[in-house]
């Protein structure tokens, strides 16, 4: 065994080192790298080996010895407990099915999809919209959000299986600090708890939409929504766009359901106006429309765009469901989203979704429900909507020379042109 070769991967910008040698070791044991009664360098001969501290060294052994995979025995050193499951071989076996495409009911990979290059945080200008930026997470206040929900009471909270509920905490969290910062309130059994806003797009298509539903998409709009409905119903219209958003003309009245993104609309990032969106509503009522109103960039309002009611706010009807997430403004990979219906309305929700997945992570939603409550979502608001406009503004005043020959569009308070 080459131990250079085996720690070659330990990196000091990553993960705790310490934790790193133990995965290493642990690694090389299961997949039988390391056998049974392999003896391992000294604490000093690693810690030379690799260049770092001795004490790092002797954490990780003696972690592992706790543990069961390593053993000290007196005068000898540190050997391999016990070896693991041999090592891992490639399996092959022959395709029983010579063409499994005639088998899919569906295929989604023929629509056109987004694509985004995996490495795309490489690049010194991504120009990627809504990904996770490093500089603008709260690390030090998520942290303390998560050890909140780490004490041994806090796991037995939300360690079981909450079968098609969500986290009482996040709820109340939404109902006092987060839905009326968009004149939503929220009663009871009026929320379910999303894997993100894609699984709330996801299952109210398939609450609401059969194979004869009349469904009105905005035209351009968000390519995941048009390709879930087109998955559901080939009754489709594109909605007409202006400056303004979605119109409320005739393609407008003849559907069932529409999905509209009023607050910033994607991709345009037009704002509609408190008078267009009152007009909507009017017609929908009249029409009876159902409106999904996906509001995507949800809290994070940079300027006094956020200053015009949600649609589901100014809703006397209940007719707006409304679609809300985390991801812009905190982070992607948190994927926790939220509706806002009906109470009979999330009532089918909550059996669609247990058959789904039952429901999402619990220590998730604990953890998020603490950072709420102890105040650090609304600072990280205001620290966050600052740092983007003043990436807006910069990228407002060099576009036009670097790019003369385009047209500049970003609605007030949209985080992208």
């Amino acid at each position: 065994m080459t131990w250079r070769r085996l720690f070659g991967a330990l990196t000091k910008d990553g993960q705790a080192l310490n934790l790193q040698i133990r995965r290493m070791i642990v690694h090389a044991i299961e997949t039988g790298m390391l056998s049974k009664n392999t003896r391992l360098p000294s604490t000093r001969q690693l810690a030379s080996l690799l260049g770092i501290a001795r004490n790092t060294v002797t954490t990780a052994y003696q972690s592992l010895i706790d543990e069961g995979f390593l053993v000290s025995r007196e005068r000898s050193g540190i050997f391999v407990a016990a070896g693991g499951n041999g090592r891992i071989k490639a399996r092959h076996q022959a395709d029983a099915v010579d063409d499994w495409s005639s088998r899919f009911a569906i295929k989604p990979s023929g629509l056109r999809q987004i694509c985004k290059p995996r490495n795309w945080l490489d690049y010194a200008y991504p120009f990627l919209f809504g990904q996770y930026d490093p500089a603008l997470f709260p690390t030090n206040n998520w942290r303390e959000a998560v050890r909140a929900a780490s004490s041994v009471k806090e796991i037995q909270g939300w360690a079981g299986d909450m079968i098609d509920d969500d986290d009482p905490d996040l709820v109340e969290q939404l109902q006092v600090q987060v839905l009326p910062r968009r004149g939503i309130f929220a009663g009871k059994g009026e929320i379910i708890v999303t894997i993100g806003s894609q699984q709330a797009l996801s299952m109210l298509v398939q609450l609401l939409v059969g194979p004869t539903t009349a469904v009105g998409i905005e035209d351009p709009g968000y390519p995941d929504v048009r390709n879930m409905v087109s998955l559901a119903t080939r009754n489709i219209v594109g909605l007409t766009l202006d400056r303004h958003g979605v119109l409320p003309d005739d393609d407008f009245v003849s559907r069932d359901v529409t999905f509209l993104t009023v607050s910033h609309q994607c991709p345009t990032t037009a704002v509609m106006p408190l008078d267009r969106r009152q007009q909507l509503l009017q017609i929908a009522s009249r029409e009876n429309v159902v409106i999904v109103e996906d509001d995507y960039e949800a809290d994070l309002s940079i300027e006094s765009d956020g200053d015009i009611p949600s649609l589901k706010s100014l809703d006397a009807e209940g007719r707006v469901i409304y679609v809300g997430s985390f991801s812009k403004v905190l982070a992607p990979g948190l994927r926790v989203g939220y509706i806002v219906a009906p109470p009979p309305v999330i009532s089918e929700l909550r059996v669609l979704r247990r058959l789904m997945l039952r429901h999402p992570p619990t220590n998730n939603q604990r953890a998020l429900a603490n950072f709420i409550a102890l105040g650090h979502y609304r600072q990280h608001l205001g620290r966050t909507g600052a740092v983007m406009l003043e990436r807006a503004n910069l990228i407002a005043d060099r576009l036009p020379d670097l790019v003369p020959s385009c047209r500049i569009i970003r609605g007030q308070g949209a985080t992208s042109f």
